[in-house]
């Protein structure tokens, strides 16, 4: 493990490179968390097992795992090698140790993370030289049964033995302390039938009459209980009770129930059953998972209590949740290099493959181009068994920023450069430096690495370079860096056309990829058919001898390798095309199915049958059978923060003839920065999860239908119905500025007449007063018969 460093601002500086040796002051790393604080977990390599003869298989076995190494011999070696000696992160405990000899053992099954551990203290050295003594019957017992078989013991009934229990039982229980009265009424027989009569008397005055007594509660006398001591003995005692009486004043009870058991035979019956074997085989692998996140982080922390923080508490210790486990160191490296993928190894446990490349923007990389061709572009295999170590190097002809394992076959590994070039490995030949192996001794049935300093002395003790079986072309393929990349589905196969057909190989034989040229583009491992005979310099090339460790499974796309079909996102005629950064096709169409993966992981291990990756020709003659109803469709995530829903198949330009791509389906831009991440969920196959700049976004293709979540449900209800509130909203608009319009054209046209009216009216009233104050003047007189006449 790599020691721990105080954290510092990375605020203009370049983050320091790892230190490989623990600093003088570093305490050393025990496993005092699991109970044994005198051992120190050591990693011995190769060489430092041969200077102290400490070889695995050889100087150390499974019957004798342990070795004494003097004190002296230590710290010669400490002087000679300094930090690179694997004994100087517990150089303190060397030196504080009391005797002369330490124990070394050897971790058989990586009981403590590392294959060696050193035992500190004489206790510990004494108590695992001698251990304690162990009964005959015990021994005896124990040579009969595996170590990792557990035999149940049922409980054995025996007889009551007392310990004076009863005793204290007795003095404890509660009893009634009064005795227990017993009232008959009865009546005379020649009394029943008769007629009774009621009366009221003196009770006092009469011998043996009835006196009723109320009880009733008095504040005085009355105590609050709060603590009462009662003891009982556990028995297996069934009482039946029944009674009609009213329950008038409640004591304290208790109640025993008998469990309800199967029997044996329905306990066979359900464990033969297959329902249970299933239910647990699915419900496993996600009690692990939940397992293994609980111990990783805490899951009780208050996410939205730490959700905003202030800055100045960045980089604090106290908001930290998840520590450094392990940390791999380049030592092949001499330049400080990025890591832009990360994959796990599909079938080997603990192995990671990391792709690296160098930090320069473009006028850099331009301008130390000459100096760039002199250090190899490398895809680095890691296992957690040697952080120090590379399994193998995996040479490229320039950086690569994407790699994918082939589903069909993990030695298969396809990658894209920033050149914009393919390059394909196979590394069969080298899947013995990385083959698993089983951890033996323990109950534990999970897979371990099988790490360097586990091989055979006479390998290669240098990290394997491996060149690569072909690079396609670069006249022909993507003008910028290539983003992503994915493997077809062993199920289908694609034409020039886009169109969907059964696959005729049964194996993985065609990719996608996209690149920041704006172009999707499809490619096809198989060797395309000649349409034209070869020329004579063809035949010249194909002359030339392979060198012996190059593989010849990919030599046909080596330099010739173009793409099958290419999909550009087209934005319009008078804008830029979209830049694709990620893309996501449908999981069931992309993915193998376990079972596909653990057969094809079989048939890699057996040496003695054909790997079908070299024998591409065989599936060419077959029929293509298309498949109907295929969804061809798939999401792709652009640098401007775009969702892009578009279709891969082409489509002919009814003007000029010519293929083209479709309009994508639907088109949103959500996020403020590069889509970065698009996944689909591992529960529901059309939920899809994107992330870019600040925001995340979820996505849903189609509709669902049987068992789905209501969550989703609500959603796209939610959207739905937001999306019809604004047509409505939009045409009510439109009808109510429709109608203002109309009102007021009417109301002018009102006004107008009103007006007109208006006017009429107050000249007709002007000249009745007129008339009337030229009547009361004496200037115009009435006739007879109505008119008016004017006075001179």
């Amino acid at each position: 493990m790599a020691p721990k460093q105080k954290k510092k601002s990375s605020r203009g500086k370049k983050s320091p490179k790892p230190v490989l040796a623990a600093s003088e002051d570093m305490e050393p790393v025990n496993m005092e968390s699991m109970g044994h604080p005198e051992i120190y977990p050591l990693v011995l390599t190769t060489k430092t097992q041969e200077i102290f003869s400490c070889r695995i298989g050889e100087d150390v076995t499974d019957e004798q795992p342990y070795k004494l190494i003097n004190k002296e011999d230590i710290f010669e070696d400490l002087r000679n090698r300094a930090a690179v000696s694997d004994f100087h992160p517990v150089k303190k405990i060397v030196q504080e140790y009391p005797g002369n000899e330490l124990l070394l053992v050897y971790d058989r099954d990586f009981k403590y993370g590392l294959n060696f551990y050193l035992i500190g203290t004489e206790e510990g050295k004494e108590s695992y030289l001698n251990p304690p003594e162990v009964p005959e019957e015990q021994e005896e017992y124990k040579e009969h049964i595996p170590e990792d078989v557990y035999i149940y013991k049922p409980p054995v009934s025996k007889p009551w033995v007392s310990l004076g229990s009863e005793k204290e039982i007795e003095e404890e229980s509660v009893t009634e302390s009064t005795k227990q009265i017993t009232y008959m009424i009865s009546r005379k027989r020649s009394e029943f039938g008769a007629p009774i009569k009621f009366s009221d008397q003196n009770a006092s005055s009469v011998k043996d009459a009835y006196i009723e007594c109320t009880a009733y509660p008095d504040k005085n006398f009355t105590l609050k209980q709060l603590e009462k001591d009662v003891g009982m003995q556990v028995i297996p005692q069934i009482k039946d009770i029944s009674t009609q009486t009213k329950w008038t004043y409640p004591k304290n009870a208790t109640t025993q129930y008998y469990p309800r058991e199967f029997s044996e035979e329905e306990k066979e019956t359900l464990k033969q059953s297959k329902p249970l074997v299933d239910f647990l085989n699915n419900a496993s692998i996600s009690v692990e998972i939940a397992l293994q996140q609980n111990e990783i982080m805490n899951t009780f922390i208050d996410d939205w209590k730490y959700l905003a923080e202030e800055e100045g508490t960045f980089g604090d210790k106290t908001d930290t949740h998840l520590k450094e486990y392990q940390s791999f160191t380049d030592l092949h490296s001499p330049t400080e290099k990025m890591i832009t993928c990360v994959s796990w190894h599909p079938t080997i446990y603990g192995l990671i493959a990391v792709s690296v490349a160098v930090r320069l923007s473009f006028e850099d990389r331009v301008h130390f181009s000459g100096k760039l061709l002199l250090q190899p572009s490398l895809i680095l295999f890691w296992s957690f068994s040697d952080p120090i170590h590379p399994q193998l190097m995996l040479e490229s002809p320039d950086d690569i920023f994407c790699f994918k394992f082939c589903p069909s076959d993990p030695n298969i590994i396809a990658g894209g450069c920033i050149n914009g070039q393919i390059v394909m490995w196979d590394i069969t030949a080298h899947a013995d430096r990385i083959e698993n192996i089983k951890a033996g001794g323990g109950r534990s049935k999970r897979a371990t690495l099988k790490p360097m300093f586990l091989l055979e002395p006479e390998s290669n003790k240098e990290a394997m370079y491996i060149r690569h079986c072909a690079v396609s072309s670069i006249e022909n393929g993507h003008k910028k860096v290539i983003t992503d990349i994915h493997w077809l589905s062993d199920t289908f196969e694609i034409n020039r056309m886009g169109s969907v057909f059964e696959n005729r190989s049964g194996i993985c034989c065609q990719l996608v990829t996209c690149s920041a040229d704006c172009t999707i583009c499809f490619w096809d491992i198989r060797p395309q058919k000649l349409l034209t005979p070869q020329t004579t310099e063809k035949k010249k090339e194909e002359s030339i001898e392979i060198p012996f460790d190059v593989p010849s499974t990919f030599l046909h796309l080596d330099l010739s390798w173009k793409p099958l079909t290419k999909v550009r996102l087209s934005k319009g005629e008078t804008s830029l095309d979209h830049c694709p950064t990620k893309i996501s096709l449908n999981e069931d169409h992309l993915l193998c199915k376990t079972q596909d993966k653990m057969l094809a992981q079989s048939k890699t291990e057996k040496a003695e049958e054909m790997n079908p990756y070299h024998n591409l020709e065989s599936g060419m003659a077959n029929l293509l059978k298309p498949i109907d109803d295929f969804c061809t469709k798939f999401f792709v995530g652009t640098e401007e923060g775009e969702v892009i829903y578009t279709d891969w198949k082409m489509e002919k330009d009814p003007e000029t003839g010519r293929l083209m791509s479709k309009k994508p389906v639907s088109h949103h831009t959500v996020h403020d920065g590069t889509v970065h991440t698009i996944q689909r969920s591992p529960f529901y196959n059309d939920i899809i999860l994107t992330v870019g700049g600040w925001n995340v976004a979820i996505w849903k293709e189609g509709v669902m239908m049987a068992s789905v979540n209501h969550y989703f449900e609500r959603e796209v209800k939610h959207l739905e119905y937001v999306e019809q509130r604004k047509k409505i909203r939009e045409q009510e608009k439109k009808e109510m500025e429709l109608e203002m319009a109309k009102k007021k054209v009417k109301i002018y046209q009102k006004s107008k007449e009103q007006m007109q009216a208006e006017l009429k009216m107050d000249y007709e009233s002007y000249l009745e007063l007129e008339k009337t104050v030229l009547i009361n003047l004496g200037l115009i007189k009435v006739t007879e018969k109505g008119s008016y006449m004017d006075v001179m």
